[in-house]
């Protein structure tokens, strides 16, 4: 499955210009995290007050997931903090 256009799919709608919006994949062996990078605006639009959109899409790309029986976990960052999160561990969003 191509997680990438699925989420695009989704988040295109909500950013203001989906392409200053950038995903990145990481895949292992049943986990795969997206990392979602876009300016400051863009990411809290897509994290909605209190997380509702956030939640609504780790949902959704969860029920995308269980086909190819793998968990999906979904990260929102600023652009700016691109290549400064440690991405070593599919749970951790510690800057460096």
């Amino acid at each position: 499955m191509d997680y990438k256009a699925v989420i695009h799919s989704f988040i295109d709608a909500i950013v203001t210009d989906p392409s200053k919006v950038e995903i990145e994949l990481k895949e292992e062996e049943r986990d795969i995290t997206i990392y979602i990078y876009a300016d400051n605006d863009n990411v809290s639009r897509l994290i909605g007050k209190h997380g509702v959109i956030a939640n609504a899409l780790r949902e959704t790309i969860n029920i995308a997931g269980k086909e190819d029986n793998k968990f999906v976990h979904l990260h929102f960052e600023d652009i700016a903090n691109k290549g400064k999160v440690d991405t070593t561990s599919p749970t951790t969003n510690e800057v460096k």
